[in-house]
């Protein structure tokens, strides 16, 4: 015949070896976890929001064209709306030498085309 299995009653505290160190274990992790988590969010250097945009000389914006001189950075964007509304890609870089309006080398001559017809652009 088999043994019949004891039921713990009420109110036992039933365990093995080992649960005396399990509290403990798990408590290091998630203190660990958390310590790492708070390192990696802390840290410098490695944000993940954007970095201001820096100025630059007016040939260091990669392949873009200047191909209008503000005098400030309201009438630059006055122009190159005007250029979005001709269909025209176009961008507006704060340089080192002021504001400049700048589109891709293929649309230059159509920009330049498109000023000049516009009264009162740069």
């Amino acid at each position: 015949m088999a043994p019949i299995a004891r039921v713990p009653e009420h109110g036992e505290v039933t365990g093995h070896s080992y649960s005396y160190a399990i509290g403990p274990v798990l408590a290091f992790t998630g203190l660990g976890i958390l310590i790492l988590l708070l390192r990696w969010a802390f840290s410098r250097g490695h944000s993940v929001v954007a970095a201001p945009p820096k100025r630059g000389k007016a040939e260091e914006y990669g392949l873009l064209v200047p191909v209008a001189h503000p005098a400030s950075y309201v009438e630059g964007e006055i122009v190159r709306r005007q250029l979005e509304e001709a269909g025209i890609r176009a961008t507006l870089a704060q340089t080192l030498e002021g504001p400049r309006v700048m589109v891709w080398p293929a649309d230059a001559d159509a920009a330049r085309t498109c000023l000049s017809r516009r009264p009162g652009s740069a």
